[in-house]
């Protein structure tokens, strides 16, 4: 019984020990992500991150043409449809103490009413027709 109790006593001892590469590890964990962060920053940076550089022209005039038919609806009477039917809901939505949806269909009226002078604002629309 008492060589079981000794043998069993080593043992535990033996899963405790660590290994010297173990307390390096723990000791510079935060050393080490830091610098695995660097290098992926470092690697991501390379001229690779380009997708084939310049080498291809893209034609985006059916793209243009799609976006021009959308907001042209917008702006027309599917526009006017939609400012009045969300406009009509904020205002339900409000009555009813569903402020949260007021506000997003508030947002959704007035953004149907200004959808070109958005997209003129903050994106690039050269090859939109006005």
């Amino acid at each position: 019984m008492g060589n079981k109790v000794k043998i069993n006593y080593w043992l535990l001892r033996l899963l405790e020990v660590k290994y010297p590469i173990q307390d390096w590890f723990s000791r510079n964990e935060r050393s080490i992500l830091f610098l695995a962060g660097i290098v992926l920053l470092a690697l991501g940076m390379c001229e690779y991150s380009t997708a084939q550089g310049l080498a291809a022209k893209y034609n985006d005039v059916r793209i243009a043409e799609a976006v021009n038919v959308i907001i042209t609806y917008i702006e027309g009477s599917f526009g006017a449809l939609i400012m009045v039917v969300s406009g009509i809901a904020a205002i339900m939505s409000a009555a009813f103490g569903q402020y949260r949806a007021a506000l997003s269909l508030l947002v959704v009226a007035v953004g149907a009413f200004i959808l070109r002078s958005i997209i003129s604002t903050f994106f690039n629309d050269a090859n939109i027709a006005p």
